[in-house]
């Protein structure tokens, strides 16, 4: 125990002794330690599912670029393909010119001989044409431009195509450009 003293009229006077206090020092209370352990574990648990959760988000973004990227190479020749297909139709549309008339024969041959070359190297990248005329009128591959009255076909199929449709593997390439049936007295 110690005594204060206080400073009076010029020097230092004893405390009285009625007047002292006993300086008690207080010990903060210790954290109930399994309290502690049970926080620390609570704390250690999130920490592991979010380290969890990292690792899943980080196989998904792994697994969708690898998506990305295969599908980046099957389609990457896409553009090119649709600038190959207007040459193709004007091939096509010679050989129809050309087969009415009688002297042209080489000609004709030469055109076809070019237009099967052209298809066969847009086979091998994936590219093929596929047949309308006879077919139900679907608008995920058709785009009609006509509507006729026919009586040889159902309604609403493809009776003539103006330009082919293509395919670059499963995904639309272009749409063919149709002509579609429809009933009597339709307007």
């Amino acid at each position: 125990m110690s005594k204060k003293h206080m400073k009076g009229n010029g020097g230092e006077v004893p405390e009285n002794s009625e007047m002292s206090e006993e300086l008690v020092a207080v010990e903060p209370e210790e954290p109930d330690c399994r309290e502690l352990l049970a926080h620390k574990e609570e704390e250690l648990k999130q920490s592991q599912d979010r380290l969890l959760r990292m690792a899943a988000e980080l196989d998904n973004t792994r697994k969708r670029l690898e998506r990305e990227k295969s599908e980046g190479i099957a389609y990457a020749n896409e553009g090119l393909m649709k600038e190959l297909l207007p040459v193709i139709d004007n091939l096509e549309r010679a050989l129809e010119h050309s087969e009415n008339e009688a002297d042209c024969g080489s000609l004709v041959e030469g055109v076809r001989m070019t237009l099967k070359g052209f298809l066969d190297s847009l086979a091998r990248f994936g590219c093929t044409p596929f047949e309308s005329v006879g077919n139900a009128f679907d608008p995920n591959f058709h785009e009609a431009v006509m509507q006729e009255e026919v009586a040889d076909y159902p309604e609403r199929t493809v009776i003539r195509e103006f330009q082919k449709g293509y395919t670059l593997k499963e995904r639309l390439l272009r749409p063919a450009m149709v002509v579609v049936s429809k009933a009597a007295g339709d307007t």
